[in-house]
C-alpha cells in the first residue's frame, strides 16, 4: 500500500475545500477569545482548538457550497482578513452579554463594598470582587442552560449565508454594529444590577436619618455589616430573573449583529 503524501490528500478533496476550511476556521476562530463559554479561562488551548477544528470540519461543506474559492495566495490573504473581521464581530457582540452580568457585579461590589477584598475570576482571570465573580459563574450557568450556546453557533452559520467566503462585509455597517453592542453594556449592567443599587441607597439614605436623629449610634460598625446583607438579600431574590433577562439579550445581541453584517 504506497503511503499516503500531503500532496496526494490535498489532489483527492481538492485545494479549494482546504482553502475553504482555512477560510471558515479563520473565521470561527474568534469565538474562542471572545465569546462566552467558548473563551473560558477554565478550557484548555487544546481543547479549543479541537473543537475550533471541528466546527470548521462541520461548516466547511455549507460555507464553500456553491462558492468558487480563489487559491491565489494574495486573495486567499485578503480573505483570511475579512474572516477574521466579520468572526470577532459576532464575537464581540455575543461576548457583550456576559460582560455586561459581569459589570453588573462590578456595580454590586462597589456599592455593596465587596471591592475591597479582590479574588481572582476562574472565567476570565481577571481579578474581581465577590459578587463579580458570583455573576460571572451564574452567567455562565445560565448561558448554558438557556441554549446560549446553540444561539451563538447558529448565529455562526448564518453568517456564512449573509457574508459568503468570497464576498465582503461593509465595514461601516460592521462598525456601527460593534459600537451598538458595546454602548450596550453600561445599561444591561444597570438594568441588572438595579434593585441591590436602589435597596442600597435606601439603606444609606436610612443610616443616614438614624445618624442625625441619633447622633450616639456607631453607624460606620453597624452599616457595613447591614448593607452586605441588604445586598445578598437582594440579589439572591433578583439572580432567578437572570435568565431570561439573557435570554433576550443573547437573542437581540445575535440578531442585530447579523443584521449589520
Amino acid at each position: 500500500m504506497s503511503q499516503l503524501t500531503l500532496s496526494t490528500l490535498l489532489h483527492q478533496i481538492g485545494s479549494a475545500k482546504v482553502t475553504g476550511f482555512f477560510l471558515v476556521l479563520a473565521r470561527v476562530s474568534p469565538l474562542f477569545v471572545l465569546a462566552p463559554l467558548f473563551s473560558s479561562k477554565m478550557v484548555p488551548a487544546r481543547v479549543k482548538g479541537i473543537v475550533a477544528v471541528g466546527l470548521s470540519i462541520g461548516l466547511t461543506p455549507l460555507a464553500v457550497h456553491g462558492q468558487n474559492i480563489p487559491t491565489d495566495p494574495m486573495a486567499v490573504a485578503g480573505m483570511l482578513v475579512i474572516q477574521v473581521l466579520v468572526g470577532l464581530a459576532f464575537a464581540f457582540a455575543v461576548g457583550m452579554v456576559l460582560t455586561a452580568v459581569e459589570a453588573a457585579g462590578a456595580l454590586t461590589d462597589m456599592v455593596a463594598g465587596f471591592s475591597f477584598g479582590s479574588v481572582v475570576d476562574p472565567i476570565n482571570g481577571n481579578q474581581g470582587g465577590t459578587m463579580t465573580n458570583l455573576y460571572s459563574l451564574v452567567g455562565l450557568a445560565m448561558f448554558i442552560a438557556i441554549g446560549g450556546d446553540a444561539w451563538t453557533l447558529r448565529g455562526m452559520q448564518r453568517t456564512f449565508d449573509l457574508v459568503p467566503l468570497t464576498k465582503a462585509p461593509q465595514i461601516a455597517s460592521l462598525t456601527s454594529g460593534v459600537e451598538q453592542a458595546f454602548a450596550t453594556i453600561f445599561v444591561s449592567a444597570v438594568e441588572v444590577a438595579a434593585p441591590v443599587i436602589l435597596a442600597l441607597m435606601i439603606t444609606d439614605v436610612a443610616f443616614g436619618m438614624i445618624a442625625k436623629v441619633v447622633p450616639q449610634v456607631n453607624i460606620f460598625g453597624v452599616g457595613f455589616p447591614m448593607k452586605v446583607g441588604v445586598a445578598m438579600l437582594i440579589v439572591a431574590a433578583s439572580l432567578p430573573f437572570l435568565g431570561s433577562f439573557m435570554s433576550d439579550q443573547i437573542a437581540t445581541a445575535v440578531t442585530g449583529i447579523l443584521n449589520f453584517i
